[in-house]
Parts: structure tokens; sequence; C-alpha cells
């Protein structure tokens, strides 16, 4: 095994993804103090623990710590519609019932702000913003839906948009073949290789996601590789679309490989067609979206 192999194994079992695991969140409770009852916020109190699970991706925009903790939670309730549009969101509010300090929740609220998500007015405050004005091309959001009611919408709309953009960067990528890159995409397929063969999955799909954001990146077309993170996002989030790449299978690992070969050769066409075969959508696969993976 190459060294990058072994390296890119090693930290595949031990990235810390800075996230809250399952139950870290209870460790900041709601508070129960006197007059709780005064903020009528009822969708604080029913807000579903499965969201307190979400996020095992690397995200080091959202920040980590309570900051971080803080953006996924309100970040899960108003894309699952727990906290619907033009729901008024006040900071000391917030502040209470997740017992963080208001640059906590101020910093919190920026970032969801930037993501679209609440728009913050003078004299009239923070609010939830519609579903038509977020960017749902932010990886967290994609990950947030993916988990949440719209999940069918979401793994519908990520498989269409990896049809879109794959195929084709794979074409453009022939043409701009470097050797280095060549030898890095070859060492993601040897590492598929070898965790498919010891079983290992989230090695496989780490070194998946890698691939395939590589490949964008080395399109030479700048606007498709700011769409890079938009299918790592659709690779790492559990109940993706069904394509080759969702189980490890020696079938999938044989159209990466088919991939390299087509890239080496300068082949866009049979790089376009392997990348076609590989995102074919399996129908023996029920389209159900699985839990969240506990990892």
């Amino acid at each position: 095994m190459s060294t990058l192999a072994h390296t890119m194994m090693t930290a595949a079992r031990s990235t810390d993804s800075g996230l809250a695991g399952p139950g870290e969140l209870d460790r900041y409770p709601y508070s129960d103090s006197p007059g709780t009852e005064r903020l009528g916020l009822p969708a604080w109190e029913n807000t579903d623990q499965e969201l307190g699970r979400v996020g095992r991706r690397a995200a080091g925009n959202r920040g980590r710590g309570l900051h971080g903790q803080l953006v996924q939670q309100l970040g899960q309730m108003i894309v699952s519609g727990d906290l619907g549009a033009d729901r008024p969101l006040v900071p000391e509010e917030i502040g209470q019932r997740f017992e963080v300090s208001r640059t906590v929740v101020r910093e919190s609220l920026r970032v969801l702000e930037a993501k679209g998500l609440v728009s913050a007015r003078p004299n009239v405050g923070t609010r939830v913003r519609p579903v038509s004005d977020w960017n749902l091309l932010d990886p967290d959001i994609i990950e947030w839906r993916a988990f949440g009611p719209q999940r069918d919408d979401q793994r519908r709309e990520l498989s269409e948009l990896r049809w879109t953009i794959e195929p084709l960067a794979a074409r453009l990528a022939a043409g701009h073949g470097r050797e280095e890159v060549q030898q890095r995409l070859g060492d993601m397929v040897e590492i598929m290789g070898h965790a498919l063969a010891q079983g290992d999955s989230l090695t496989f799909s780490r070194a998946d996601a890698e691939f395939h954001s590589l490949l964008i990146q080395v399109a030479g077309n700048r606007m498709l590789e700011h769409l890079s993170g938009i299918v790592s996002a659709a690779l790492q989030v559990s109940g993706g679309p069904v394509t080759g790449c969702d189980r490890p299978t020696e079938a999938s690992l044989v159209h990466h490989g088919r991939i390299v070969d087509a890239l080496a050769a300068a082949d866009g066409t049979a790089a376009e067609t392997a990348m076609r075969q590989l995102l074919t959508v399996h129908p023996e696969v029920e389209r159900v979206v699985p839990a969240p993976r506990e990892h």
C-alpha cells in the first residue's frame, strides 16, 4: 500500500468532525428556570431528538463547540419546519433555552443569515426566511434536508444535480490531465479497493468523496469547481442519491478505475461514459433514506 493510501485510511478513522455526537447536545439542556413558559416557543420543546444525531461530516464553516452546536441545532429546526417562515428569533430567548451566551447566539445567527435561513432587520429583529431564500447549495443545508421532512426531494434533486455536473466534469478533466492528479485519483481508487476488501465502508466513502471532488476541481472550469462541495456533501450524507457510489461494491470500484484510465488516455468520451455508468441508478435498491449512520 502506498504511503498516501495508508495515511488516508488512518485519517479516515480518526478525523474529528468537530460536531456533537449522539446525545452531546443534551449537555446543554433547555432552561427550566421559572418564567420559561412565558417565552411561548413550543417548537423548542418539540424538537425531534434525531436532530442531534446529524452532522458527522467535517464542517469547519459551522465552527466548533457551543457555537457550532447551536448553528446545527437551529439550522436543523428551521429546515425541518419546526421553526416556520417569518418566525421571530429573539436572541435572549434562544440564549435562555440553550443556556449559551449572547455572543454565541449572535454569531450563530450570523452564520444562519449567511446561509439565507434567517434575516435580521432594524426594528424588525431576526426572522426565519422562506425556503425560496435559502442557499440550497450550501453543504450544511444539503445535509440538514437529507435528514428532514424534505429528504425525498433532497434525494431526487441531488441525484439530478450530480447527473448534470459529473459526466461533464469527467469529460473536461480528460483534457487537463496532470501526472500528480492522475496519481492521486489512482491512489483514491487503491484506497477504495483496500477498504472494500476489509469491509470498511467509512474509509471507502471518504476516498470516494475525495475522488469526485478532485475530479471536478481539475475539470478546468472554475464555476464547476465551486460545485465540488455539493457533490462531496451528496456523497457524505447518509441517504444520498442511489448511485454506484452509495454502496462499496466491486462494480463501483471498476467504474472508478475506468474513469482514471480514460483520463490517463485523455479520452473525454470514455471518461464521461464511465461516469454515467457509475451514476446509474440501481433499480433493485429500495428508495428509502436510511437513518443517519452512527460512527
